[in-house]
């Protein structure tokens, strides 16, 4: 996950459950986190509470202690004053990454399982024109998961914008260009929110497919 991300960002990842407060001190939740999650069943549980390990020991490389993170607006994870923040988990993979705002302005990372998408999602989160790009993709580079890339970027942009816009952001309102150097362009096709004095118009991220899992990444800088 690092190196999807510049030096400014604190980044953290597992790839097994801790859920135990005797071993892992962070999983501690506290009375709002455990009543956000207090009729989840335990897979749901676990995932809540290894993500918030993460959570943790990330904010504790920018200087925190234990704070509580919550869901809030829209159910986006609400971070400590001055902070900006995205979490992702998925089957045997949590990771969570944190920056001062003054640094990155937003944040979104995203992690799915490298499998195929189910019947009929690509052709419900993709343009025609990236569907074109995909099969190209496909010819030059054939072991790397396209489609499943294309929806782990897709959300990344989403957890990206939606801390900047407060508002929603379809599939289709992105258009994502990947490039074989591992990096990505997502292209805004709606009005951006005004960032920094000017209307934002997409982002550069970064992906990354090895050992089961595709990992797209996106940080946005500050101004100056």
């Amino acid at each position: 996950m690092n190196g999807l991300l510049p030096p400014n960002a604190v980044a953290v990842e597992l790839f097994k459950d801790a859920v135990d407060p005797e071993l892992h001190p962070e999983a501690r939740l506290f009375p709002e986190e455990e009543a956000t999650i207090a009729k989840a069943v335990e897979r749901r549980r676990h995932e809540f509470i290894t993500v918030r390990v993460c959570a943790r020991r990330a904010l504790a490389g920018l200087g925190f202690g234990r704070v509580p993170i919550v869901p809030g607006e829209a159910r986006a994870p609400v971070w400590p004053g001055g902070v900006v923040g995205s979490m992702t988990h998925c089957q045997g993979y949590r990771a969570c990454v944190v920056a001062w705002e003054r640094d990155l302005v937003s944040v979104g990372i995203d992690a799915e399982p490298a499998g195929p998408l189910p019947e009929g999602v690509l052709e419900a989160v993709t343009l025609p024109e990236e569907r074109t790009r995909l099969a190209h993709l496909g010819s030059v580079e054939p072991g790397v998961p396209w489609e499943k890339l294309i929806f782990s970027a897709k959300e990344a942009v989403y957890k990206a914008w939606y801390p900047l816009a407060r508002r929603w952001l379809g599939f289709e309102d992105a258009r994502i260009v990947f490039h074989v150097d591992g990096t990505f362009t997502a292209s805004l096709l709606v009005p951006g929110p005004v960032v920094a004095g000017e209307a934002l118009a997409g982002f550069e991220g970064r992906w990354l497919a090895r050992d089961g899992l595709v990992i797209t990444a996106i940080a946005h800088p500050a101004a100056g």
